[in-house]
Order: structure tokens, then sequence, then C-alpha cells
């Protein structure tokens, strides 16, 4: 194994602009470790060795004549196969794109390519973005590095568990209802979900390429690494609007401010009153703010007056009509999500059933979308967004849990799961802490925090104000000195 797998992003640029590694060399790092340990992850789905050799080739020898491409000359990167790749399949995890070859690179791929990034190959994810789990039926299930036998999240399942097996430095992958955040959690390493419409979504899939683009709200496009920097670096390339997407707007990236993290009003919760989280994560909350404490810093218990039930209602509804449309969907398609609607909503304690039974509130719009249901469900969006922005007014950050469970064993889509002596639906064990902000648009960061006493990672979100990413990327890195750190997982 070579130490260069292990290495951010932002290193390994330097590296290679200070001639003391080539970009071939550093690929054959990469090679080496994705052909030791991903037949066992099934992390990477597509990859593309023969043209990322000849890009490889290519960067060292621009350098040689003192051309420089970008903040990542010559680093291999991931892409989650949801994003349109020019001549590289992405399959979006649907039999019914599993030999799609896409004419175009998704906006935010062509930024990392612009910035000089060697597109490694593509990552595995749930199909059609779906589900909290790397499951299609294109490819093999996506496995946890810290147990093969747990999932690594989803829907940037190869994502996650890529980056925190050293297949990858930096990964490309987007944010729905938690699927950057999730991983991350489950798999030990770092994730950025920017604030809505921060970044292109053009390329994206959903929606697939004959439908309208009907993704208008929530979708995020953002970064998985093992360092708050290359995140920071990330967002930096990618961000930005797009001719493509008049939507987005031409608003610059915010300057952190030189503070200290003493100085910093800091927020925390072990757990939200609805959705209690297993022990082992309120402790690892617990400890966190006990370091804190122990670093001459005082985060103050806190939890929002805003009202989380509303806000599940309005996501599974927004979500409900932003999919509606968006997927070509084949009747598999639908027999498998039907049946996913049924386990979710019938799997799990009958009081958390009662309060987050999704087929309730998304099949009736499914079935029967309609223009005032939408603006109405808008317009419950716009309410919830400014109560959040009030609520953190009076914080630089607020950390909180990202689910209510470390990463669970693989089991159906839908099949509930245990927290400690509650059995959860589905969907709210892992969703209940993250879609929240999808809905609101707030921008998030998840550091690694503990592990379980099985060894499974445990995360933490930090929380900031909507269009103030790298001012929340600054005080995340602060936070982590104090109480994070990447740990790679045993045997990698």
């Amino acid at each position: 194994m070579s130490n260069l797998v292990w290495k951010p992003a932002v290193e390994l640029a330097q590296m290679i602009r200070d001639r003391h590694l080539s970009a071939i060399e550093l690929l054959d790092a990469h090679l080496e470790q994705i052909a030791q340990h991903n037949s066992k992850l099934n992390a990477i789905c597509t990859l593309d060795e023969e043209n990322a050799r000849t890009r490889a080739k290519q960067a060292d020898e621009a350098l040689a004549r003192g051309e420089n491409w970008g903040a990542l000359h010559g680093v291999p990167v991931t892409i989650k196969d949801l994003f349109e790749t020019t001549g590289l399949r992405t399959t979006a995890g649907s039999m019914s794109l599993k030999n799609y070859i896409p004419q175009q690179d998704a906006t935010a791929v062509s930024r990392l390519r612009a910035a000089g990034a060697i597109v490694l190959g593509k990552t595995n994810v749930g199909d059609l973005a779906g589900g909290y789990q790397g499951l299609n039926d294109v490819f093999l299930r996506v496995n946890n590095p810290w147990n093969l036998e747990c999932t690594s999240g989803g829907t940037s399942s190869g994502s996650a568990a890529a980056i925190s097996a050293g297949l990858s430095p930096l990964d490309l992958c987007s944010d729905f209802g938690g699927s950057i955040r999730q991983p991350a959690h489950f798999c030990g390493i770092y994730g950025l979900k920017p604030t809505d419409r921060r970044v292109p979504t053009t390329g994206h899939i959903p929606e697939t390429p004959d439908a309208p683009r009907c993704m208008r709200q929530m979708l995020t496009v953002g970064g998985l690494a093992r360092s708050i920097q290359d995140l920071a670096l990330c967002l930096k390339i990618i961000a930005g609007a797009d001719v493509s997407q008049p939507e987005i707007p031409p608003i610059p990236l915010d300057q952190p401010t030189d503070t200290s993290l003493k100085s910093r009003r800091i927020a925390w919760s072990e757990e939200w009153s609805l959705y209690p989280v297993a022990e082992e994560i309120k402790s690892a909350m617990q400890q966190a703010a006990v370091k804190l404490v122990e670093a001459e810093i005082e985060p103050k218990l806190w939890v929002p007056n805003f009202d989380f039930y509303a806000a599940w209602q309005a996501y599974y509804k927004l979500a409900a009509y932003n999919l509606v449309y968006a997927q070509s969907l084949t009747p598999r398609d639908i027999q498998k999500n039907l049946a996913f609607l049924l386990r979710d909503s019938t799997q799990g304690d009958r009081s958390f059933r009662k309060l987050g039974n999704i087929a309730r509130i998304g099949l009736p719009i499914s079935l029967n979308p309609t223009l005032k249901g939408y603006f109405e469900t808008l317009t419950q969006r716009d309410d919830l967004i400014a109560s959040m922005d009030q609520e953190l007014a009076q914080w630089d950050v607020w950390l909180c849990p990202v689910a209510m469970a470390p990463a669970f064993t693989h089991r159906q889509r839908g099949a509930a799961i245990q927290v400690d002596h509650h059995h959860v639906p589905y969907s709210m064990a892992s969703g209940a802490y993250v879609v929240p902000f999808n809905l609101t648009g707030h921008p998030v960061v998840v550091i690694p925090i503990a592990q379980t006493k099985d060894g499974l990672p445990i995360g933490m979100q930090i929380v900031g104000k909507r269009w103030k990413e790298m001012e929340l990327l600054a005080i995340a890195q602060q936070i982590d000195t104090v109480i994070g750190g990447f740990r790679s997982p045993a045997g990698y």
C-alpha cells in the first residue's frame, strides 16, 4: 500500500506542482489500491484506466513545459455515477441507462476537469438516486470498508466507500435527502452539502436524459473527502453561475472571517424530541461538547424553535413534485418503488410509522400532481426557510447528529432499522436529521467525531448560514482540530 492514497488532494496537487510526484505515479498508486480492495467494496463501478493514464501522462508533459492546468493538476478524482461524463458510461444505477454514454460532461465535472483533475472512474449508487444504500440492478451492492456486512449509506454509496478506503482522494457527489451526509457519517469521512443553488446541477440524473428539467429545489452538488481543505477546494472549483441553469445566482463565495474558535457562537443538540438517536451517538455528541469545553470553548445546548414535523411533511411533498416527471420509470422500477413504500410504511414501531409515513405524504402527489399543490408546498417551504434563518441568526454554527443510528447491516430497501430499543422506519432512521436542511437549503459539513463499541464511525453535522459556506468550512476546520480527525479503516 502506498502512503500517497491517504494524502489530501490539496497536498497531492502541491506535490505534483513541486515535481515531488508525477501524475502517473499518483495514478498508479490509486490503481493499485483499487485493484487490491474494490472487488470487496464495489465502490467504483466504472473504471476509466486507459483514459486516466493518457491524461496523467499529458499532465506530466504539460507541467514539464511550464503549463499548470489548475488547482487539481494531475490529481485523480472519482465522480458519482449520477453525473454525465463525456464518453464514459453513466448509469444512475438503472437498467434503463446501463448502456448510456453521454456526449457531454455535467457542469461540475467539466469544472473539475478544467482545474486539472483526472477522472479516474464512476462511483456506485442506489438505483436512480433512491434509498440509503448502494443497491441497484446494474452493479453489485456497495459494502462499508469498516464492516463489509454494513451499508456505506446512500446514495453516494460508492463515493463514501472509495474515499474511506483510499481508492480516491476526492469524489464529486450530490445530496437530495442526505446523500452526502449520511454516507460520510457511515464511513467516517468529511462531506459538504452546499447552500441550495450554490452549484449547478446541470447534467445530473435524475432527471433522466429524456425528461424535462424538474429538479428545481433541494438537489445540491458537493463533495466527499478525507479533509475539510479538500472540500473547500472542491467548492471553489465547482460553484458559480451556469448559462445552462439561469436560476443559479452569480453570487461569489463568501470570505471567512479570521475569528478564533473561542469567540464563535456555537450551539449543539444531542437529539431532537421527535427523533431519538442511538445512545452511542448521543454520547458521542456529548463528548464532542466536552472536548470543546476543555478547549475553553463554550457551546450551548440548544434546539431551535422549529417545526421539524412540518419540515418532514413538506420535504416529502416537494420531493414528490420534483421527481414525478424527472424519471422514466420502467414497470420494474415502479414495482420496486411500491414495494419500498410498503415496507417503509408498515415496518417499525407504530408511533414512528404514524409520524413519518412517506407513502401517505408522497404517493397521492405522484398519482395526481397539481400546480396549486406544488405552489402551496413551495409557500410552506418559504415559511420554514425563514423560520430556520431566524433561529440560526444567533449562532455561527449549530452541531447536531447526522442520523438516528450508525451504519446498519444490509437489508431490503424500506426494511425497519433498530435504534437501541426502538424499531424505526427505514427513511426516518437515516433521513430525519438530514432532510430538514435539504428543504431549507442551509449548508452543512459532516466531520467524523467518534466510533461505536463495534468500531463503526459516528459523524456530526455542522450547520451554517445560507450562502456562508466558506465561513462554515473555516469553523468546521477549527472544530475538527479539537474533536475530529480522519482515521482509516483497518486493513486498507
